[in-house]
């Protein structure tokens, strides 16, 4: 009896269950063919096009980590995104790409940082940071929004985050 009292959501030692909306989905792109919102990635949903599409937020934020991916898999994949956000018209990129179960580095993130360091992603990358240098007003930071003032909404993904990387196209 107390324990209804004190947890609305517990019934005579039952839990309730409460049905969660699930996200809406949010498309970055449209479509060149139909003007419809679209997913980066594969054909419009609308109106089945193949046409590349056209960027209508200036960030992407890309998840290498989703589904544990091998180092080989999760680099194919950002590659993949990355050409796609470059011609869709990104500006900007925001790579989640983890630091590593031990915390000195992982595979994915020590590949990619290795990539970016070896200018392979040139001309797709004019420039990148790495979150762990990134903290609110040092010359780094500042130097990112001068280059993109639009980023600082998106700082909490990466702001001294050693798991995150952002990247400058174009």
């Amino acid at each position: 009896m107390w324990a209804s009292f004190l947890n609305p959501l517990y019934d005579e030692g039952k839990c309730l269950r409460i049905k969660v909306m699930p996200k809406e989905k949010t498309y970055l792109c449209l479509c060149l063919d139909c003007g419809g919102q679209r997913q980066l990635i594969g054909n419009c949903r609308l109106c089945d096009s193949m046409q590349t599409p056209e960027a209508i937020t200036e960030t992407l934020i890309f998840n290498m980590e989703l589904g544990y991916p091998t180092i080989e898999d999760a680099i194919d994949k950002f590659e993949t995104y990355l050409d796609a956000a470059y011609e869709a018209g990104f500006k900007s990129m925001i790579v989640i790409h983890g630091y590593g179960s031990s915390g000195s580095g992982g595979g994915i993130k020590q590949t990619m940082r290795r990539h970016l360091e070896g200018n392979y992603y040139i001309p797709r990358v004019s420039n990148y940071y790495f979150g762990e240098d990134l903290k609110a007003g040092n010359e780094a930071f500042e130097e990112l929004l001068k280059a993109r003032s639009s980023i600082k909404k998106q700082q909490s993904h990466f702001l001294g985050n050693a798991g995150t990387s952002v990247l400058l196209l174009g």
